[in-house]
């Protein structure tokens, strides 16, 4: 789910988002909520103890922190790649017009 979340919202913030710090600021909001949304459903998992486990119960689920983590960290690429796209597009369209005199 975070890497649907990051995949659908990083890059279009970062496009249509004038402000970095807002862009940021937004995809962090959705990925932290769609991370939580994840772990509860994990746990929940785990608790119901279904046949169907995300992780085993007795160690500590420390490659699920790295991918999340990792996920992350793109998503911020994801966001600063779409500021990159758009300033190249404006600077492209905002080419000065010379008149010949």
């Amino acid at each position: 789910m975070v890497a649907i979340v990051t995949i659908l919202s990083a890059f279009p913030l970062g496009y249509f988002v004038r402000s970095r710090l807002a862009a940021n600021t937004a995809y962090a909001v959705a990925y932290l909520w769609a991370f939580v949304f994840q772990t509860l459903y994990l746990i929940l998992d785990v608790i119901n103890d279904s046949t169907r486990q995300a992780f085993e119960p007795q160690k500590f689920p420390f490659a699920y922190g790295v991918v999340t983590l990792s996920i992350f960290t793109a998503g911020f690429g994801l966001v600063a790649l779409g500021h990159h796209v758009r300033d190249r597009r404006l600077a492209r369209t905002a080419q000065p017009v010379t008149v010949p005199a």
